[in-house]
């Protein structure tokens, strides 16, 4: 059996009467249906499980994780802390005080302030700014978004020249909120775009396009139900960001799978007269190879659950689940419908049984010129690509610094807005507090400790409770700024004097040095596990160590080198104040994962055609000219499928999005179509060491045929 995406022997044989395989896609059929009727319920609710709470982004073992739990359940924990600022270029005027006080009143009538001073404010040095800090009592999250609105409402309407704009972590908070729940509808609907697009332009017949898409949809509510499921047994964290990726893998894995399936299909409809037994050979042929990419996918995201990131560690399952998903009704659902429906599937190019297949017709492939081109100058080949990779790697240097809170957003909303004006009218004070909690017992060795610290301009008291007190320490240098964060190292150098656990250090820039440390752990833990998981995949699909390991270095020098491109235009081009500290570990995970699946693809074509006699030399250039063609349609769909990601209003995705989707388009067409052809071509029988192909071709070519016929016999 030749392996996906090819064209096998014509057979002269007479056509064969059809088999009686109707009850069987009709059966699995009506097992998706009852799936799908069980999933309706629940893939809908899966975004009632979502959570999206600072401490659910943050390491599990972190200080500041620690101090934003602790500060949650301390009195007057749940309030919503805002802050009221105006600005205006020629200076306040007291017009614009008495406005600021009427504006406070007014939000006293609905809500009951703590923290006013009465409508005096703060006022910055040079007179053009006064910001005035309130909180509003407890409420819960429906609620927190309805006042906040409504006090927009209240202060909407300033005169000319004034700048009034409502700040704060509430209103930070308020504003992710309204992001996060346009992301999950908008990047389903976008993304189901992208895929039909480009199946429509694959295929070119609506039927065909229309199945794939139905199918995905079904592994998207399944997976959804399944997760939610996982939620409420074990408590698993999921954020909208993990929600996100998962129905990018759904479409993107999902989508390949079909590509693959669908072209193996159509050439076997040409050798077989019936369309069961056409779909049979089809999985024959391509299963073996889909099931191992499925499963270096979950293995690799599988991997993520030893990250101290709660976002990382959740993400594992949830993509995981997505990818298995698409696999089951890949392999499944999908042949079962094509079955059905028949040839006219591929109504008005309808393959028909006898039918030359192109190559038969004297079409010449693209992917034949190339490998003609690597064959006479492979050397030349692998030098020049791997030295553009390297240079592009080179960009990585350039990755900007931390991304602080505020600049997650791609457009800025008004509470962002509102920090910035501060940050320029106040600089010699961070407008956000560093949060210090001490126990009650060592509280004032605490203040002392803190108020001697390099950095700090001012602390003050704030809440107790619960055996804890907590110290609000407003740095001199901006938020988040290299100057904050030495002012958060310097207190905890300082504190550790006191003994273990009695002082805690976090706020919002304690917590991103934690994210980030917690980051660099996870990378240098993750990162082995990954590849050894993907090699020992590889190893068995291959039954070889130095095909595994070129598929390695190949998809992991595409990583580096489209990191290193993000280097070059986050800040430049795109405007991105900061890098996330999960982008470069997620985004490994990803290209090197789902990058391998089209090494086992090709590599598997490969190693079938030197089983079957040929040269390995050839055996490559074979396995190039006959897979490249299915394999660069799935890298664009998956490609554009993290294009979608790149889209979204959160800078986190729009990194991850952007580095996935340039390392798959450099994997297909670069790495995948030049580098490791050409460097099989120079190794030879070599690139199968240890396995009997790097001996004896001949006697690996006769135990295969042993091994075929005896199938035969048994079938």
């Amino acid at each position: 059996m030749s392996a996906l995406g090819t064209s096998p022997p014509r057979t002269t044989t007479p056509p064969a009467p059809p088999r009686r395989r109707r009850r069987l896609p009709w059966a699995v059929l009506g097992l998706w249906l009852a799936v799908l009727a069980l999933a309706l319920p629940f893939g809908g609710r899966l975004g009632e499980v979502q959570r999206d709470d600072g401490v659910d982004y943050l390491p599990e073992s972190a200080e500041s994780t620690e101090v934003a739990r602790l500060a949650e359940v301390l009195p007057g924990g749940d309030t919503t802390d805002l802050l009221l600022v105006h600005q205006r270029d020629a200076g306040l005027t007291a017009e614009d005080t008495a406005l600021a006080g009427r504006q406070l009143a007014a939000i006293a009538e609905e809500y009951p302030l703590a923290g006013t001073d009465g409508g005096e404010g703060i006022r910055s040095a040079d007179g053009r700014t006064a910001l005035y800090p309130f909180a509003i009592g407890a409420l819960d999250e429906e609620a927190e978004t309805e006042a906040v609105t409504e006090i927009r409402a209240l202060i909407d309407g300033s005169p000319d020249g004034l700048t009034v704009a409502l700040g704060g972590s509430g209103a930070l908070g308020v504003d992710a909120e309204a992001v996060f729940e346009t992301i999950d509808l908008t990047l389903m609907l976008a993304t189901a775009g992208v895929v039909a697009l480009l199946l429509i332009v694959t295929y070119r017949s609506p039927l065909l396009c229309l199945l794939p898409l139905v199918a995905v949809g079904v592994a998207a509510l399944t997976s959804m139900a399944l997760v939610y499921g996982l939620v409420r047994a074990f408590d698993l964290t999921v954020t909208t960001m993990s929600a996100s990726i998962m129905t990018v893998l759904i479409f993107g894995a999902g989508t390949d799978y079909a590509l693959l399936l669908v072209s193996r299909y159509r050439e076997e409809l040409r050798r077989l007269p019936d369309a069961g037994d056409a779909m049979l050979a089809a999985l024959r042929g391509c299963g073996p190879a889909v099931l191992a990419s499925s499963g270096t996918v979950s293995l690799g995201l599988l991997c993520l659950l030893v990250a101290d990131l709660n976002s990382s560690s959740g993400l594992g399952p949830v993509g995981a689940v997505g990818v298995l998903c698409a696999l089951a009704v890949m392999l499944t659902l999908l042949p079962a419908l094509l079955v059905l429906i028949g040839r006219r599937v591929f109504w008005p190019l309808i393959p028909r049984y006898g039918d030359p297949s192109p190559a038969e017709r004297g079409r010449g492939s693209v992917f034949a010129r190339l490998g003609s081109s690597i064959s006479r100058r492979p050397t030349t080949i692998l030098a020049a690509g791997t030295l553009l990779l390297g240079a592009l790697a080179l960009g990585a240097f350039r990755l900007p610094g931390p991304l602080a809170e505020q600049d997650n957003f791609t457009e800025t909303p008004e509470s962002v807005r509102a920090m910035e004006l501060v940050a320029e009218a106040y600089p010699e004070r961070a407008s956000q507090p560093i949060v210090v909690l001490a126990t009650a017992e060592h509280a004032d060795a605490a203040r002392a400790a803190v108020e001697d610290a390099d950095g700090v301009a001012e602390v003050t008291r704030g809440r107790e409770g619960g055996g804890w007190r907590e110290l609000l320490v407003f740095a001199s240098a901006p938020p988040e700024s290299a100057g904050e964060r030495d002012t958060v190292e310097a207190l905890r150098e300082r504190l550790a004097t006191l003994p273990e656990g009695e002082a805690l250090v976090g706020g919002p820039t304690a917590q991103g040095m934690d994210l980030a440390a917690a980051s660099a752990r996870d990378q240098l833990l993750v990162i082995p596990l990954v590849l050894g998981a993907v090699l020992l995949v590889l190893a068995a699909v291959l039954r070889a160590l130095v095909a595994p390991v070129l598929l390695l270095a190949a998809v992991v020098a595409s990583w580096g080198a489209a990191l290193g491109l993000g280097g070059l235009v986050f800040g430049p081009v795109f405007g991105f104040e900061g890098l996330d500290p999960g982008v470069p570990l997620l985004s490994f995970v990803f290209c090197v994962a789902l990058g391998v699946d089209y090494g086992i693809f090709l590599m598997h074509r490969m190693r079938e055609e030197a089983v079957g006699g040929a040269g390995t030399r050839r055996a490559a250039l074979d396995a190039l000219r006959s897979t490249g063609g299915v394999i660069a349609s799935a890298g664009v769909v998956l490609a554009a499928t993290f294009c979608v990601l790149a889209a979204m209003p959160l800078v986190v995705m729009a990194e991850m999005g952007f580095v996935v989707a340039v390392g798959v388009l450099l994997d297909t067409f670069l790495v995948r179509t030049y580098l490791v052809t050409s460097a099989s071509w120079l190794l030879d029988r070599h690139v199968w060491w240890p396995g009997p192909l790097s001996r004896d071709a001949r006697a690996a070519r006769d135990a295969h045929a042993a091994r075929a016929g005896a199938r035969d016999a048994t079938g």
